[in-house]
């Protein structure tokens, strides 16, 4: 027994652990941004969420649908009566126990409710295409902040290249002013000054580490997979991404409201709206349906006289004849009483009724009315809403396009300062090996230089991630 329940306890943690493993197994590798892209729409839980609603949307428009047709129900009872009740057969009072059963089946058909029903699945209809707009805003929300974290991957893995490159060079020329200092070539404050210059430049190399391993834990939360230092994303072709021209902002605002799902499914909700209106508007109007009912029923008690034969019998009558009494004799009729079979009862007692109501609402404490109220309310909200997102998107494509230019153009400064500073350090270097110059003139020109690359190497993913934007709100395909 407690072999047993030690296999019962380790079984789960080993299946537990064998499953974090293979989670972690299946983010090892390299991954390119449409597998990152894929995984996060697989995993995402706002994006399992808007299908379980688009789903729900989906059922609520086919039960709108449904409700158009005929509703039919059936009804059965069965029981036993004691004591005093009625016969449900004869319908007189009896006081003998008795089995009784009853069966009924209705059928209705709203033939007219002022475009209630109708209206009401043009409703559901809006709501859920809405609903299917939502969820592919969700996804492409989703695409973006997956994008926007793989460029923050590769970012941080060319500053971490820079970041070690610097420390690289650093380490030279420290290993070589040691050369020096022994030899008592140079003064001692000039090695110090590189033995702090390499001090920074570790300290870069731990503060990029720790911004890359960041990153990936933001891809990963984004994709709904575990955490694992061992993933790697394949690099981007950013020529694919900077090389085409900017479109105008005004073409892009235009395709922008006709191709994102927020601003379709914001017009949707509005036309759902509309509808609802309609559909409540419709209870202040006549309803009129057509009706048809069917019951029968049984009772133990049920019997059948089945005649037998004819009788005379002396009554307590009598006629005189003279003085003699003769008694008077009549005819009595015997019958043989039997129980009524169950199936036979059910066919007697079958009735059946067919009508055509009209119903007329007069007063219901306003609450017609008012619906509709809330309903137009909610529609005015709805339209609100649309323009909002309408006048939100062309804000934001205004501001991408900006964003865009801007991008691109400090890149091409930036591109002209690192090729600046980069001769000014070449220049330093070679005076500072040469002796001619001195440490401070040396690591000014290095920590420009550096600091040029470094910004250059942001720039670059900026404006990457910048193009992207704006090709999304052009409604072009983000992976060239």
């Amino acid at each position: 027994m407690k072999l047993l329940l030690r296999i019962l306890i380790i079984l789960p943690a080993m299946a537990c652990v064998a499953a974090r493993a293979q989670d972690s197994a299946s983010i090892k590798g390299m991954l390119s941004l449409e597998q990152c892209v894929q995984t996060a729409l697989k995993n995402n839980l706002e994006v399992q969420q808007g299908k379980l609603q688009s789903m729900s949307g989906k059922i609520n428009w086919n039960q709108a649908k449904l409700n158009l047709l005929p509703t039919v129900n059936g009804n059965a009872g069965s029981g036993i009566n004691q004591g005093r009740s009625i016969d449900p057969y004869t319908n007189t009072i009896i006081t003998e126990p008795i089995d009784f059963s009853n069966y009924a089946l209705g059928a209705q058909l709203i033939l007219f409710n002022g475009g209630a029903l109708r209206n009401s699945v043009g409703e559901k209809s809006f709501t859920y295409q809405a609903t299917m707009q939502e969820l592919q805003q969700a996804k492409e929300n989703l695409t973006i902040s997956v994008l926007l974290a793989y460029l923050q991957v590769l970012s941080t893995e060319d500053l971490l290249v820079q970041a070690r490159a610097q420390a690289s060079l650093s380490t030279v020329q420290v290993r070589r002013l040691q050369v020096l200092d022994s030899s008592g070539a140079i003064s001692p404050f000039e090695l110090e000054d590189l033995k702090g210059q390499l001090a920074n430049d570790e300290l870069a190399i731990l503060s990029a580490k720790n911004d890359l391993e960041t990153a990936k834990l933001t891809l990963c939360k984004l994709m709904n997979v575990r955490y694992s230092d061992q993933l790697k994303v394949e690099r981007l072709d950013s020529s694919k991404f900077t090389s085409r021209d900017i479109p105008q902002a005004e073409s892009v605002v235009t395709n922008a409201l006709n191709s994102l799902p927020g601003v379709r499914a914001a017009d949707l909700r509005y036309r759902s709206a509309g509808k609802s209106v309609r559909a409540y508007r419709g209870a202040l109007f006549p309803r009129l349906t057509v009706n048809g009912d069917a019951s029968t029923n049984y009772s133990s008690n049920a019997r059948s006289q089945i005649f037998l034969n004819y009788q005379n019998e002396q009554s307590e009558d009598y006629v005189m004849v003279g003085s003699n009494s003769v008694p008077v004799y009549r005819k009595v009729e015997n019958f043989d009483s039997r129980k009524i079979d169950y199936g036979k009862q059910l066919d007697n007692n079958l009735f059946t009724s067919f009508s055509l109501n009209l119903t007329v609402p007069l007063f219901n404490g306003l609450q017609a009315r008012n619906n509709i109220r809330l309903a137009k309310i909610e529609q005015k909200n709805q339209e609100l809403i649309s323009a909002t997102m309408k006048n939100t998107i062309q804000q934001a494509v205004q501001q991408a396009y900006i964003n865009l230019v801007t991008a691109r153009e400090r890149q091409e400064v930036l591109l002209r300062q690192v090729a600046a500073f980069g001769a000014s350090f070449q220049s330093a270097e070679i005076r500072f090996n040469a002796g001619l110059g001195n440490s401070v003139d040396y690591l000014t020109a290095k920590n420009n230089y550096d600091k040029s690359k470094t910004n250059l190497i942001n720039a670059q993913y900026d404006r990457v991630l910048k193009n992207m934007v704006l090709q999304y709100y052009n409604g072009e395909n983000l992976f060239p």
